[in-house]
């Protein structure tokens, strides 16, 4: 009985030192990961740091896709100083911030570590129109009721997409290409749905259409080479009424230019022509 018991004794010690040299060396493995884990983040800041991995100057910036604004120009929407870690820079958040820009519909950043530069990559609003409206609206206001006095215009641009840029913030980035020529008055939010299609029965019309006035939203005008012509509300039909106007290009050959006040294509079946009124020249009797 006295040697099982100091057997049994031995065996519990030795495992108790077992069970002590563990602890120690999960101890010590512990501390060294720890001073592994912090040296490698310390290491990871110190490389981004490098000289190697840094934008130094906007000329490391590459911007690809862009058609009408300059590279000069997209650069200064990043709004980045310099110098930049590379490796520090958020492509997404520089994304998110390109395309909250107006004149910017989408974009893409990335990083290239060697050598060090940022990829911007562009897809940009095509404005096809200069919009007026109210300076004390906006394109998701109503127009002002009838009888109110006239309001001083703001201008901006649309895409076919009926998109709103403010004019003077997109003419600032310097475009490449010219403003449109095409402009619309009273364009409101609710017309966006409808815009596009209308567009595109313009710009495709051998009808040439220098301005809408969408102000009263059951009369459409637009003013074209043909003088004034009335469509009443926008609809499914403005491509026809378009078609329509067209075959009345002899309309000068019969009557005069000059004396008509407008076209009347509410009822493209049945084309109608107001002629403006004629006023009686005043006579005075001498003495």
């Amino acid at each position: 009985m006295t040697s099982i018991a100091s057997v049994s004794q031995t065996e519990l010690t030795q495992r108790r030192q077992k069970l002590r040299r563990q602890r120690r060396m999960k101890s010590f493995q512990a501390v060294w990961r720890s001073l592994f884990i912090a040296g490698l983040a310390g290491g990871l800041v110190w490389v981004t740091t490098l000289p190697a991995w840094v934008i130094l100057k906007p000329d490391q910036i590459e911007i690809e896709g862009n058609k009408i604004l300059s590279k000069q120009a997209i650069q200064s929407l990043l709004s980045l100083s310099y110098p930049q870690y590379l490796l520090r820079l958020q492509p997404e958040v520089i994304a998110e911030k390109l395309e909250l820009q107006p004149a910017i519909e989408q974009a893409i950043v990335t990083r290239q570590l060697f050598p060090p530069s940022l990829t911007v990559q562009v897809k940009e609003r095509h404005p096809v129109a200069i919009a007026l409206l109210a300076r004390t609206s906006s394109p998701t206001k109503t127009t002002p009721p009838a009888g109110s006095p006239p309001q001083p215009l703001s201008a901006g641009l649309l895409d076919e997409d009926g998109v709103w840029m403010p004019l003077e913030s997109y003419a600032g980035l310097k475009p490449t290409l010219p403003l449109p020529t095409l402009k619309i008055i009273g364009y409101r939010d609710e017309y966006r749905p409808y815009w596009s299609a209308l567009y595109h029965a313009v710009s495709r019309s051998p009808v040439k259409v220098f301005e809408i006035n969408w102000q009263q939203p059951a009369n459409l005008i637009l003013r074209t080479e043909q003088g004034m012509v009335h469509f009443g509300s926008y609809s499914s039909r403005f491509a026809y009424q378009l078609a329509v106007l067209d075959r009345m290009r002899d309309l000068p050959a019969h009557l005069s230019t000059s004396q008509i006040a407008y076209i009347d294509l509410k009822n493209p079946d049945s084309p109608a022509i107001q002629m403006k009124k004629v006023t009686a020249p005043v006579t005075t009797n001498n003495p």
